[in-house]
């Protein structure tokens, strides 16, 4: 992944890389945070909807569209973009 986005990038001019090795290296990194972060906000949202899981049933809503909606809203809270 961190190739493709290097040739990408280098291909539209966005970037010089002199040192591919090491802009690999930094996509890599980046990306790896990346998807940490969007795990924890999974996590993260699960657990609010567990938290009010007896509101939810009485609710009738359905888990998918809440679960998707308690994300956007973390994300948006810490200036993560999905």
């Amino acid at each position: 992944m961190a190739d493709a986005i290097l040739k990408r990038l280098s291909t539209r001019r966005i970037i010089e890389c002199k040192d591919e090795a090491a802009a690999r290296a930094a996509v890599r990194q980046v990306v790896i945070a990346n998807i940490a972060l969007e795990e924890r906000l999974d996590l993260d949202a699960r657990q609010l909807l567990l938290e009010h899981a007896k509101a939810i049933k009485e609710s009738g809503a359905e888990y998918r569209q809440l679960l998707g909606k308690v994300k956007e809203k973390l994300a948006r809270e810490r200036g993560f973009i999905l």
